[in-house]
Order: C-alpha cells, then sequence, then structure tokens
C-alpha cells in the first residue's frame, strides 16, 4: 500500500516483532526512542514518535510494581514481552508500559512522553487543549491524547489496537540518560533516557521526589 501524504509515509514501517521485546530492558528502553508508536480507533490513527522512556526491572527494583512479588494489579508485567502493561494512578490518570523480557520476569517500559505525527487534531480534543506543546508531553498526557485506559491493560503489541513500528526515514539524535523521576526509591539508577533538545520530553531535568 502507498502513501501520499507525508504524514503516512511512515505507516510502511515494520511493526516491532516479539524479539525485540525478548532484548534486556534497559536495551529496549533506549531503542523505543526515535520508534513510532501508533493507536487504531476504528477508522482513525493517532501516531507519534517515542522521545522518553523509563525502565523498571524485576521485583528487586524498589521503584518498580513488581517489587515484592506478583500481585492482581501487577500480574501484566510477568507476561512474555510485548505486552501492554497499563495502569491507574493517582486516582485520576493511566500510565502505559511495555512489558519486556521473558515470561515470568517482571520487567517492563513506561512510555513518558512522545511527539505527536498523526492524528493531532483529535489529540486536541481528547486533551482538550489546542497547545501542541501541551498533548504528550508526559505518560498521563500521552494516555488521554491516545485514548490509552485499562482496557489495553494486557494488550499484545503484536497485533492492531497498539503497536510499535520502525520509522521509515533515518534520524540521528543524542540519547540523555538520568536517574527516574518522581519515585522515592532507586534514585541511583540511571534508567530514565530521552532524546536531547525535543520539545515534547516532559522534563530536561530530573526532579525525584525526596
Amino acid at each position: 500500500m502507498k502513501y501520499n501524504s507525508p504524514e503516512l509515509i511512515f505507516l510502511n514501517g515494520k511493526k516491532l516483532n516479539q524479539k525485540f521485546y525478548l532484548q534486556p530492558t534497559l536495551k529496549i528502553a533506549r531503542e523505543l526512542l526515535g520508534k513510532i508508536i501508533v493507536r487504531r480507533l476504528e477508522d482513525k490513527i493517532l501516531a507519534g514518535k517515542i522521545v522518553e522512556t523509563e525502565a523498571y526491572i524485576g521485583e528487586d527494583d524498589p521503584a518498580c510494581h513488581a517489587y515484592g512479588g506478583i500481585t492482581p494489579r501487577n500480574k501484566v508485567m510477568y507476561l512474555s514481552g510485548g505486552h501492554a502493561y497499563v495502569y491507574f494512578t493517582y486516582g485520576m490518570h493511566y500510565c502505559f508500559n511495555v512489558v519486556t523480557e521473558k515470561e515470568g520476569f517482571p520487567a517492563a517500559v513506561l512510555i513518558r512522553a512522545v511527539e505527536p505525527i498523526m492524528g493531532i487534531e483529535l489529540m486536541k480534543k481528547f486533551r482538550n487543549t489546542n497547545d501542541i506543546n501541551n498533548l504528550t508531553n508526559g505518560p498521563a498526557k500521552f494516555c488521554q491524547a491516545f485514548q490509552i485506559d485499562k482496557r489495553l491493560n494486557g494488550a499484545s503489541l503484536l497485533e492492531d489496537e497498539i503497536f510499535i513500528i520502525e520509522p521509515t526515514n533515518t534520524e540521528t539524535f543524542k540519547i540523555v540518560r538520568t536517574p527516574r523521576i518522581g519515585i522515592k526509591q532507586g534514585l541511583d539508577k540511571k534508567w530514565r533516557f530521552f532524546i536531547l533538545g525535543n520539545p515534547f520530553v516532559s522534563k530536561t531535568k530530573p526532579t525525584p521526589k525526596p
């Protein structure tokens, strides 16, 4: 299928397969930067470039939801890599994570921010704002703009409702690595990654809670 519209050309990109998602989590967190996440809503398509991620790895990571073992809330993290882990936080927001590594090992990459590419007017409607710079520059904003909620918890990223593809164009950028944001434990781990200079990164400097 050929596309004439420039913003649709990326859809010719190859969907990431399960082999990608079974790699070490930190490697995935870096390599997801620049990839395109696609959300299908009936006859509409939303898409954005991933520009910021955070890794959460195993039951020994005090900032990970799996810290201390499996629970009904975090059980999706124990699935094989290539599933969506969506959780509700602060009683009002959703966050979207990519489950990584082998089945039975709880690890995931939080998508913190994306750069809008396609379906921007629809994103503005869902976010109730006309400010494009404020559409998807944070994990909760991204989920609201892309209509991500608990219905996608456990969804396969190998299917067509939500998935990630390789961009068709080659882009070079510098990746910055910092401690994760908004956590009280695990502050020693530099497991946050973002594209330097991208205006949709949620924060340019980490501001962990005390």
